[in-house]
């Protein structure tokens, strides 16, 4: 047993489900530990933790993510078993299947989601987590202004966002999001998952899509569609695209907007990892329109 899986067990003992016998490590994730735990009677269970929780309220605002997005929006996620400071434990979903038919189905999932829940102002009623850094979700009555000040300008402060980027990509940055409103469609507040590329992407035990890891916030319904777009989704994902498009009456321009709206999880991953894959040069790319010219 690994020392992450050691200290799974461990914290799933503290937690009272002394009857978890065994841990096994599962990949896929890039801020917690995660493993797959097997309890007494032989049920399976997935645990994930930090090695130091970046807040007291982390997993509870994931739990309640997971639990909206089904409750309210209608969406499968798995069942929270347990849900504490130091602990997520939930039911154990599947890989999801490499068919179109499976991206169909999600492209009808997310089209409800998105048109269902409908929200008068833009924000959450408390921040919570991308990763280990916090998501500001301070309500606003206007989208432009709520994406700029919490969803781009907002990673401006992180150490490594002011090592990547220079004084001349902040400052064309900050000329962008002068210009949100020519750029991006004023569109209404709904509920967003708020981290959806495609390995948060799975299936229920019995085939239908299902998703983990929220970042919820009320906000533009294609900040999620721009995350599944720019993180190179399987190639039978496309017919997702189309079915989603049609589904919610996208105009024929969508797909022009998508590194702008993709911008504020570039700056994320710059945040919190190094390498970021890449992710600097995509924001540099987007914000070279935005630089001044002598």
């Amino acid at each position: 047993m690994t020392d992450a899986t050691s200290l799974l067990l461990e914290r799933l003992h503290a937690a009272g489900l002394t009857d978890v016998v065994a841990v096994e490590p599962a990949t896929g994730g890039l801020a917690a530990i995660a493993g797959l735990a097997r309890r007494g009677d032989g049920t399976p269970v997935f645990v994930k933790a930090f090695g130091e929780p970046p807040s007291d309220d982390a997993f509870a605002a994931e739990a309640e993510g997971l639990t909206v997005l089904r409750e309210t929006g209608g969406v499968a996620t798995p069942e929270i078993i347990l849900a504490d400071r130091d602990l997520l434990v939930l039911s154990v979903l599947r890989p999801r299947p490499g068919t179109e038919a499976f991206w169909e189905q999600l492209a009808h999932a997310l089209a409800h989601l998105h048109t269902t829940t409908r929200h008068s102002r833009f924000g959450w009623h408390r921040d919570n987590w991308l990763g280990r850094r916090r998501q500001v979700n301070t309500w606003d009555d206007d989208g432009h202004e709520f994406f700029a000040r919490h969803r781009l300008l907002r990673w401006l402060g992180e150490r490594r966002v002011q090592e990547a980027l220079g004084a001349a990509d902040r400052a064309a940055l900050e000329r962008l999001c002068d210009r949100l409103p020519e750029l991006l469609p004023a569109g209404p507040a709904c509920l967003t998952h708020g981290d959806l590329w495609a390995q948060n992407v799975m299936a229920t035990p019995g085939g239908r899509p299902a998703l983990i890891d929220p970042a919820v916030s009320y906000t533009w319904a294609e900040v999620d569609l721009a995350h599944l777009w720019t993180t190179a989704p399987p190639p039978e994902a496309h017919v997702f695209f189309e079915l989603y498009a049609e589904l919610t009456g996208l105009d024929r321009d969508w797909r022009e907007r998508m590194p702008i709206l993709q911008l504020r999880q570039h700056l994320a991953v710059i945040a919190q990892f190094d390498p970021d894959w890449g992710a600097a040069d995509l924001v540099r790319a987007t914000l070279a329109p935005f630089r001044r010219r002598p």
